[in-house]
């Protein structure tokens, strides 16, 4: 029974490792993330297909769409040691691009809970040009 449990915690240890590549990703509510994008070293990134962002984004962000296939390699370009508050429509899509930036090295991640619905829904602004 010892060896078993050995097994599986070494096993559970090696699987969360491996994972483990990147920094931090933390998860915030409007509000907070309103303040965190405040911050001038943070880069707002929107991960929604262009016809999203085009209708609507908040200002100063880049646009990285993260289903397109040129995702992975647009942001390779991007500076690892940055933060960046990312953020979709829901939270859905953001969460994989934050999953996939992680995996790639990058230090630290913002994710906006809700998307930019819940964004908005809370007053927020955003802008379209």
């Amino acid at each position: 029974m010892k060896k078993l449990i050995a097994v599986l915690l070494i096993s559970v240890f090696g699987l969360s490792a491996c994972g483990s590549s990147g920094g931090t990703v933390t998860n915030m509510n409007s509000a907070e993330f309103s303040k965190k994008i405040s911050e001038p070293s943070v880069v707002v990134l929107d991960v929604r297909r262009t016809d999203e962002f085009v209708a609507g984004h908040l200002a100063s962000a880049l646009h990285i769409d993260v289903e397109a296939a040129n995702f992975e390699s647009d942001v390779a370009k991007l500076d690892k040691t940055k933060t960046y508050a990312v953020y979709c429509h829901s939270g859905r899509r953001s969460l994989i691009a934050v999953d996939a930036m992680k995996k790639d090295g990058f230090e630290s991640l913002v994710n906006l809970e809700g998307g930019i619905s819940d964004w908005m829904a809370t007053g927020h602004p955003v802008i379209t040009s």
